[in-house]
């Protein structure tokens, strides 16, 4: 009988734990907007780069950080290529790239009074801006 309970136990520590690693391993919630995956607050878009009806590229600003998303418009839920990328000038640049079912990001720079460097990619399609929106 005692092994028959600790058998008993030992599947159930492994129900238990399998369960929290798939919990744990799952994707996170995606954001309902460019906005809420910055982190909302008083972000903004200040600027937007569409890839026809696929995807944008939204340009956010809080006053001091600028942040990065590619947000898919078309087939949400699909897994496709999909990139966000922002640079400071002067300092590194940041990526997030992969294939993600609903956006790439964010990724932030801060940059008050600096110009930036700022683009994306869905699919094939790819886009970077020059340095601009400076000061």
């Amino acid at each position: 009988m005692g092994n028959i309970k600790r058998s008993a136990a030992l599947a159930l520590g492994m129900a238990a734990t399998l369960a929290a690693s798939a919990t744990l391993s799952g994707p996170a919630m995606a954001a309902s907007s460019p906005i809420e995956a910055c982190g909302g607050g008083s972000y903004h878009v200040i600027d937007s780069h569409a890839f026809g009806s696929s995807a944008t590229t939204y340009l956010l600003y809080n006053g001091s950080t600028n942040c990065v998303v590619t947000w898919k418009t078309g087939a949400r839920g699909n897994t496709a290529w999909v990139r966000a990328m922002v640079q400071a000038y002067g300092s590194p640049g940041q990526v997030d790239a992969n294939y993600y079912r609903y956006y790439a990001g964010p990724v932030k720079a801060y940059a008050p009074g600096k110009c930036i460097m700022w683009g994306g990619s869905y699919g094939d399609q790819w886009w970077e801006s020059p340095w601009e929106h400076c000061g």
